[in-house]
């Protein structure tokens, strides 16, 4: 990446804006057009959004991007939308156990409410409230309810593949077993055992940090520091570890692009988390015995992934759909360049950059903070600060935002699952361009309301201000 040292969040102003009306035009024509019955939608075809019966890990993107304009907004058509689709549509979410995805539905819809009652942006009685903090609870406890158990205290919550199946997606469904932990939730166990699901959520963390993260020493020295692997497979009956794998990337060996950004995004927030709890508040496995073991171990994750973004990525913050993708080679010294996602070779994908940029502004802004009067440390969370900014403004301008008024989606060139093909591809040179997705889209508003927010002196944007 070629970051950025001198913009600034302010100087994005009317780029954000204008995220907010393409995201506000776009919103409405899906609202319009969009039969609940069909299930979620999913990404585009053409511009028009549809579905893909995987699993259902869409929906609270739908109605979280509705909540998200409201906030950037205060439109409250959006807002009465959303609670009323929520009630509808999401209560099968809540007890879904066959899924990894909690985070995704449901702290992006009850979460999101939730948050906006208590900081005064929306009126709502104690009951409806009440409401929001039940889902929650409900939602991380049965998140945490599906669970692989490792030896040495590792363990993890298992992809919708089954229980061999570590995705790194996951580390960002870990808000639901924190909000659930902050309300008092907990997991009922066999003989009325409690599972703490803090201890969980550093559980599963702490293993995928070890098997989905390289770092170039040790285990890895044949492997790149920072690369991510997008799946780990285990053997359930000894709990041994087998073989790293790919669903949606080119291969085990090579990093697809939105894995990556799953966990550049998900362990800043966890860093972020366990920043509001204090010594006698945690409860860790033997390994992460303290806090701050937990969040030293946290911190170095999350800073390998984010160097390998800067150095793997072309210099505008928008990577392309896998760093080993063969059709690279045509493009030559491709991290050298702007992303070109008109290129007859290779995908881009936004969605990742709309994921990564806000982990890079995340983590910048904790290494910032804790500091503790160490440059190094201070000018290194500038740097991944001004990258999250670098990727957000490539991202909040075209090419990437739709010019026609038609388009159902916000974020443009997103891509879903190569492999499988279902992308749609435009023309002969078969290479996905010019469409949505639901979680680029939801991303890209996050990361505008997040910015907006600093630019007014707002309230800091956090899953865990319940």
């Amino acid at each position: 990446m070629n970051v950025s040292t001198t913009l600034q969040a302010k100087d994005l102003q009317k780029q954000i804006d204008h995220v907010f009306e393409v995201s506000d035009r776009s919103t409405e024509n899906l609202s319009r057009a969009w039969d609940s019955s069909r299930g979620a939608p999913v990404f585009t075809e053409r511009g028009v959004y549809t579905t893909r019966g995987w699993t259902e890990w869409t929906q609270g993107f739908q109605f979280g991007n509705q909540i998200y304009l409201y906030d950037a907004t205060q439109a409250k058509h959006w807002l009465t939308r959303a609670r009323d689709a929520i009630v509808a549509q999401m209560y099968p979410h809540l007890t879904h156990t066959g899924v990894h995805d909690h985070g995704f539905n449901n702290v992006s819809t009850y979460g999101n409410l939730l948050r906006l009652m208590k900081e005064g942006r929306i009126e709502g009685s104690e009951w409806e409230a009440e409401y929001y903090r039940l889902a929650l609870r409900v939602t991380g406890a049965v998140q945490a309810s599906r669970f692989t158990r490792l030896p040495d205290g590792l363990g993890y919550v298992p992809s919708f593949n089954g229980a061999h199946s570590l995705f790194s997606d996951t580390i960002r469904s870990m808000r639901a077993l924190a909000v659930s932990h902050m309300l008092g939730g907990v997991l009922m166990g066999e003989q009325d055992e409690r599972v703490n699901l803090l201890t969980r959520i550093v559980e599963h963390a702490e293993t995928t940090a070890r098997y989905n993260v390289y770092y170039g020493e040790g285990r890895d020295t044949y492997d790149v520091r920072g690369r991510v692997v997008h799946e780990s497979l285990f053997n359930v009956a000894s709990g041994s570890y087998r073989a790293p794998s790919s669903q949606q990337g080119y291969s085990p060996f090579t990093t697809w692009t939105r894995g990556h950004a799953w966990v550049l995004c998900g362990y800043p927030e966890l860093l972020e988390y366990l920043d509001t709890l204090d010594d006698s508040d945690y409860v860790g496995p033997a390994y992460l015995p303290t806090l701050q073991s937990a969040r030293d171990r946290f911190l170095a994750v999350a800073s390998a992934a984010a160097d390998f973004y800067l150095e793997h990525t072309p210099t505008d913050g928008i990577p392309y759909w896998d760093t080993g993708a063969p059709g690279l080679v045509h493009l030559g010294d491709w991290r050298s360049t702007a992303a070109d996602p008109f290129n007859v070779y290779e995908p881009v994908d936004s969605s990742s950059a709309a994921i990564a940029a806000q982990g890079l502004l995340r983590l910048g802004r904790y290494l910032m903070k804790h500091s503790d009067g160490s440059t190094s440390r201070s000018d290194l969370g500038k740097r991944y600060y001004q990258a999250g900014l670098t990727a957000a403004e490539a991202l909040f301008q075209a090419p990437y935002l739709p010019e026609d008024t038609d388009h159902q989606g916000i974020l443009l060139h997103s891509v879903y699952h190569r492999p499988n093909g279902w992308d749609h591809e435009p023309d002969s040179s078969r290479v996905p361009r010019g469409e949505a997705c639901m979680w680029g889209d939801y991303h890209l508003l996050e990361l505008a309301v997040y910015l907006k927010r600093e630019i007014d002196g707002g309230a800091y944007l956090a899953f865990f201000n319940i």
